[in-house]
C-alpha cells in the first residue's frame, strides 16, 4: 500500500523543474552620469541582501519543520495531497462495501439454510423413509378435572389428560422421527397438541409431518397398535387386570383406580358404590377383546361393561325382576355357578341347589366363596371360619358380591335354573363332574368314597 501511494505521489508531482532560472539576455549597459553612479551603487548591493534574507527564512522554516509544526504548503502540493487522501478513502470505502455485501449474503445464505432445514423437518421433506413403533406410557400424562356446559346449559365435569410434550418430543427424536425437538415443542404449543395426544403404542413414519404425527398419536387415528386379549369365564377382576397389564394395555394400579373411582355411564351400575374397590366384579364380561396398547384404563374397562350391557339384554333383566331378584343378586348367583359347575350340563342343577338352600334359609356352604375371600388356591378347614362377608359357611344368604365374572351360560342358569330337590353336590374324582343329592346322608356317604387329597 505504501509503495502504491509513493508511486501515485511521484506521478502527480510531475517532471522536476530546474532550480536555476535562465538568465535574460544582457542588454548594453547605458552610460551613467556621476550622480546616477552614486545612486546606483546601493542598488547593486541589493541582490546580495535579498539572498541572505531568503536563507534566514529557510532556516526558520527548517526549524519549524523540525519542531513538528505543519509546514506551509503550496496550492499545488495541497491539491496533490487531497487527491492522494481521496484515493485512499475511495479504496477503503470500496473494500468496506464489499465486506458488508459479503456479510449480508452470508447471513442470508445461513438463514435460508436454517429455514430450509426447519421446513424439511416440519413438513417431512427429503427424509429417509423410516417406520417404527413408539410407546407413550401412562406416566407421560396427567389428568385434570375440568368443568364444561352441556347443550342444555348444565355445568358438568369431565377428566382431560395432558401429555408431557417435552417427553413426547424426546421419544420422537430418539426414534428418528423428528430432528429438532424445540421446533416440535413450539408447534405443539401453538397447536394445543398436549390434550390431543393419548397414551398408547403407535406405528409412525418419517413420512409424517408434524401435524400428521400429532394426529396419529391418538387411539382412534388408525396408527395405534392394537392387541387382542382373551379372558375366560370365571376370571376375577384381579386376574383380568393382571392380564391387561401383561399385554401392555394398562397397569394394574391404574385399572384398579379407574374401577374404584371412575364414573362409568352404565345403567346397571349403582352410582352409590363409587369408591368401592370391588364394585365392578361380576360385570366385566369375559370375551376376546381388541385393545390399544397403553390405552386409558377407564376406556379399557368400558369395553367389558359395554359388552355386558349388550349381552345381558332387557329380557334377561326383566326375568330377574320376575324372580324377585335384583341384577346384582343374579350376578352373584351366576358367579357362584361359574366357579362351581364342572360343565355346561351341570349349571342348571348347581343353580337349583343354590336357590333351594336360599329358600330353605340354609347356608350355601360353597368353597369357591372362601377361596375368593382368602385369596388361596386351596383352603384349610380353619378357613371355613374366617370372618368375612364372603364366608358362605358362617353367613346365610348370598355373599357380599360376585366372586368372579361369569359367562353368559352361567348368567342364563341363574335366570333359568332347573327345578330339582337337590340340596347337596360333591365332585366325582373319577369323572371330574359333580354328583347331586337330596339329603345330607347320601351326600356324606358319597364323599366318604372320594379322595380329595
Amino acid at each position: 500500500m505504501e509503495d502504491y501511494d509513493k508511486k501515485l505521489e511521484d506521478l502527480m508531482r510531475g517532471p522536476v523543474e530546474p532550480s536555476a532560472e535562465v538568465p535574460a539576455a544582457e542588454e548594453p549597459a547605458a552610460e551613467l552620469t556621476p550622480a546616477e553612479e552614486t545612486s546606483a551603487a546601493p542598488a547593486a548591493e541589493e541582490p546580495s541582501g535579498k539572498k541572505n534574507k531568503e536563507k534566514k527564512e529557510k532556516k526558520k522554516k527548517d526549524k519549524k519543520d523540525k519542531s513538528g509544526s505543519e509546514p506551509t504548503l503550496s496550492y499545488d502540493t495541497r491539491e496533490k495531497k487531497r487527491a492522494i487522501q481521496k484515493s485512499r478513502e475511495m479504496r477503503v470505502g470500496c473494500l468496506g462495501g464489499l465486506m458488508y455485501c459479503v456479510f449480508v449474503v452470508s447471513i442470508s445464505v445461513i438463514l435460508a439454510c436454517l429455514a430450509w432445514m426447519a421446513a424439511s423437518d416440519v413438513l417431512a421433506l427429503n427424509k429417509v423413509s423410516i417406520e417404527t413403533e413408539v410407546t407413550l406410557g401412562d406416566d407421560l400424562f396427567t389428568a385434570e378435572t375440568v368443568e364444561y356446559t352441556d347443550d342444555e346449559g348444565n355445568v358438568k365435569t369431565k377428566t382431560v389428560t395432558y401429555a408431557d410434550i417435552d417427553a413426547v418430543a424426546q421419544i420422537l427424536k430418539d426414534n428418528g422421527l423428528i430432528e429438532y425437538k424445540p421446533l416440535f415443542k413450539f408447534y405443539c404449543t401453538i397447536s394445543h397438541a398436549s390434550n390431543k395426544i393419548a397414551s398408547g403404542t403407535y406405528a409412525l413414519s418419517t413420512d409424517y409431518d408434524y401435524r400428521a404425527l400429532v394426529k396419529k398419536m391418538n387411539q382412534y387415528s388408525g396408527a395405534a397398535v392394537t392387541v387382542e386379549v382373551t379372558f375366560p369365564e370365571g376370571f376375577t377382576m384381579e386376574q383380568i387386570f393382571e392380564r391387561l397389564d401383561e399385554n401392555k394395555v394398562a397397569s394394574v394400579e391404574s385399572l384398579e383406580a379407574a374401577a374404584k373411582d371412575f364414573a362409568f355411564n352404565f345403567s346397571f351400575l349403582n352410582p352409590d358404590e363409587i369408591g368401592q374397590a370391588n364394585r365392578l366384579e361380576g360385570y366385566l364380561f369375559p370375551d376376546t377383546y381388541e385393545f390399544f396398547a397403553y390405552m386409558e384404563p377407564s376406556s379399557a374397562i368400558a369395553k367389558f361393561l359395554d359388552n355386558f350391557g349388550r349381552r345381558v339384554n332387557d329380557d334377561m333383566r326383566a326375568q330377574a325382576a320376575n324372580m324377585g331378584r335384583s341384577l346384582d343378586e343374579i350376578m352373584i348367583i351366576a358367579s357362584l355357578i361359574e366357579k362351581e359347575a364342572a360343565n355346561d350340563a351341570e349349571r342348571g342343577k348347581v343353580a337349583s341347589v343354590i336357590y333351594n338352600r336360599l329358600n330353605s334359609d340354609m347356608p350355601l356352604q360353597i368353597d369357591a366363596s372362601i377361596v375368593y375371600a382368602t385369596g388361596k388356591e386351596r383352603i384349610d378347614p380353619e378357613d371355613l371360619q374366617i370372618d368375612s362377608p364372603y364366608n358362605t359357611y358362617t353367613n346365610k344368604g348370598l355373599p357380599a358380591g360376585p366372586i368372579c365374572n361369569p359367562g353368559l351360560a352361567s348368567i342364563k342358569a341363574a335366570l333359568y335354573p332347573e327345578s330339582t330337590n337337590y340340596y347337596f353336590y360333591a365332585l366325582d374324582t373319577a369323572t371330574g363332574s359333580h354328583r347331586f343329592f337330596n339329603d345330607y346322608n347320601s351326600h356324606a356317604a358319597f364323599v366318604a368314597t372320594q379322595n380329595y387329597g
